[in-house]
Formats: structure tokens, C-alpha cells, sequence
């Protein structure tokens, strides 16, 4: 079982880039950050198209938005934190799918640091930490997807002498990121890939992604009993080369079934 995640920083503008992306890559499950629709305007007969009947889709106008699409039927859905507050962002959704439960979140951005932004991101953070130990704690099989806003060692940066306290690459952060590994997670890709230096996300400005001035934000993280099924995690930087991209590239694990 393939599972995949990418921020697509517009899935309207960038539908043919998925589909595209899904032909070559033939996930099982797709998660997607950044829709910038409605639920109303998520192109679901496109997916049906590309094979992908199952939706759950958490939208938001112009701003935010996470998906999950899928060949596998999806079951016990939730769609935002469910914690009391009063955020309206389209942040968060969960399901049961391929027999685990699957988390697909879009983290703030944060920026910059020291600013209300930022602050709304750690708080964020420990939500969603809390939101893990509250509902899922007796869950095996979680896996936690998307676009986490936070570049976890020196190797997910391309400059750490640059990046340090830089948003993204803060000890803070770097707290909050090590609450969701305290709590069982697994990062497989530095897991599986311990010594590459590889990124998920480069600035359009500067030629970032030319220059190979990239950072790796975006994560699979899962349990001691889904790394044992691990097979592969890749990242696949081939759509941000294409015209008009998403300065993201897809990442997916595969899973013996």
C-alpha cells in the first residue's frame, strides 16, 4: 500500500499537476494541504477520474484546506482538532483507511519568529500533540501526514549555520516536533534514509530549487507497527520542475499489506 502527501498550494490551480503526479506514482491514498477552496469547489469528479472515489475534504476559502483522497474506502472521519477552541482554519482531518488511522495536517507557518504568527503555531503544536494523547494513545497503526512547517535536524536544511532560529529551524519548534516523536511516532524518512540530505520544499524566489536551497518540512511519521511494514519512503522532486509548480514535492511511503 502506497500512501502519499502533498501541499499543493492551490488544488484548483494545480489539478493536472496531480493527476499527472498520481499517474506516475500510483498512491493507494493521497493526502493534500493548502486546497485554498471550499468543499464545494474541491474538483472531486476530477479524482473519481484519476481512480479515487473516497473523499474527505476539509476546505477553506482562499486560504488553507486539507484533503484526503482514495482507492480504499474511508471510514470514522473527523475534520478539525475538536478541542474547545475557537480556530476556524482548516488545519486538521482524520480517518480510518487501508486499516490504519490516517492524520493529514497542515501546520502554520509561523513566520516570523516572535510574532503572533509564530506564537499561533507552537500553540497549535501542542493542540495537536494533545489531540494524539487524548484520542489516539491506543491507536497501533497511526500515521501522521503533511505539511508540518518544521525541518527537524540539519540535514533537512540546506544551510543550518544560516537556518538556525530562522523560522522552520527554531529550538521551539524543534520542541514541538519532538512531542509528536515522544509520543511513538517515527520520522521514516530519516529512518529510512539516515544520511540524505534531501528537501521537500524550496522558495520560488532565488532559484531555490535550481540552486538545490531547499528544506525538508513535509513528513510521514508513524508508529513502531507501521515501521515494521516499511518498504520505501520517497520523495519525488520531479513536479517542482514542471511549469508553474507548487513549491512542494510529494512524498510517500510504501507498506507491505
Amino acid at each position: 500500500m502506497r500512501i502519499a502527501t502533498w501541499n499543493v498550494n492551490s488544488i484548483r490551480v494545480r489539478v493536472d499537476h496531480v493527476a499527472q503526479w498520481v499517474e506516475m506514482a500510483q498512491p493507494d491514498v493521497l493526502a493534500i494541504q493548502e486546497l485554498k477552496a471550499q468543499d464545494h469547489q474541491f474538483p472531486t469528479a476530477a479524482f473519481e477520474e484519476m481512480g479515487y472515489p473516497y473523499h474527505l475534504v476539509h476546505g477553506q476559502k482562499a486560504y488553507n484546506g486539507v484533503a484526503i483522497v482514495s482507492k480504499l474506502p474511508i471510514s470514522d472521519a473527523h475534520k478539525g482538532l475538536d478541542d474547545g477552541e475557537e480556530d476556524t482554519a482548516a488545519r486538521y482531518v482524520d480517518c480510518l483507511v487501508g486499516g490504519l488511522r490516517l492524520i493529514n495536517c497542515y501546520v502554520p507557518a509561523g513566520a516570523p519568529v516572535g510574532s503572533d504568527n509564530f506564537a499561533y503555531k507552537l500553540r497549535w503544536m501542542s493542540r495537536l500533540s494533545r489531540k494524539l494523547e487524548r484520542d489516539f494513545r491506543d491507536e497501533p497503526n497511526l500515521m501522521l501526514v503533511g505539511d508540518i512547517n518544521i525541518a527537524p535536524g540539519e540535514l533537512d536544511v540546506h544551510d543550518p549555520f544560516a537556518f538556525h532560529g530562522e523560522i522552520a529551524f527554531t529550538d521551539q519548534e524543534h520542541a514541538a516536533f519532538q512531542k509528536l516523536i515522544d509520543f511513538g511516532l517515527t520520522d521514516s524518512f530519516r529512518s529510512h534514509a539516515p544520511y540524505s540530505q534531501q528537501f521537500s520544499w524550496w522558495d520560488y524566489r532565488g532559484q531555490g530549487f535550481r540552486r538545490g536551497r531547499g528544506i525538508r518540512i513535509d513528513h510521514i511519521l508513524v508508529t513502531e507497527s507501521l515501521m515494521k511494514r516499511k518498504k520505501r519512503v520517497e520523495i519525488d522532486p520531479t513536479p517542482r520542475g514542471w511549469d508553474r509548480p507548487t513549491d512542494h514535492a510529494p512524498k510517500f511511503i510504501d507498506l507491505d499489506t
